[in-house]
């Protein structure tokens, strides 16, 4: 099986994680890049939306991931927050859909199986597997590197069995 490049992002205003992790099922993954874009929370919305367009775009250009696994944006409690994040979740599709880049939505439980075994792991279990699957020192400051970095893992081992199914699928159906 061949190796992928995944861009994982944990979608955020002020903080939008990013991390590509090289690899494949079976294989010891490994690093290419981890960051957190920032954006200040007195700036212009629009403003706020654009450098984070930017700093992404530069990202995949620079880094030339094969994929995007975005956060998928799930119902919360605070509606002020869940908008920024579904905000910078589009910038970062229609980034990735800009340089034809596929895309693939996890969510945060299907993150924490992935890379834990539970999807109830908190936020230490997750950076410390992150750590310790990347053979890092250390789990990535802040919390929302470690978790772009958890969006890469879970789509390497998830989404390559999600697409080798659908493929299975399509064959089947083309079959007949």
């Amino acid at each position: 099986m061949r190796s992928l490049r995944v861009l994982g992002v944990d979608p955020g205003l002020t903080r939008c994680g990013v991390g590509v992790v090289e690899g494949s099922v079976g294989r010891p993954l490994d690093l290419v890049d981890v960051g957190v874009v920032r954006t200040p929370a007195d700036l212009d919305l629009a403003k706020r939306l654009l450098r984070l367009e930017r700093a992404l775009d530069e990202i995949v250009v620079r880094l030339r991931p094969d994929v995007v696994a975005v956060e998928r944006v799930f119902s919360q409690h605070n509606v002020s927050t869940v908008m920024g994040t579904a905000q910078a979740s589009a910038i970062a599709m229609l980034v990735a859909a800009r340089h034809g880049v596929p895309v693939q939505l996890h969510t945060p439980s299907e993150v924490k199986a992935a890379v834990t075994g539970s999807g109830r792991a908190d936020k230490a279990q997750v950076g410390a597997m992150v750590a310790r699957l990347l053979r890092l020192d250390a789990p990535p400051k802040p919390a929302d590197a470690a978790d772009a970095l958890a969006l890469a893992i879970c789509h390497l081992w998830r989404g390559s069995a999600q697409n080798r199914l659908a493929a299975a699928v399509a064959a089947a159906g083309g079959a007949r």
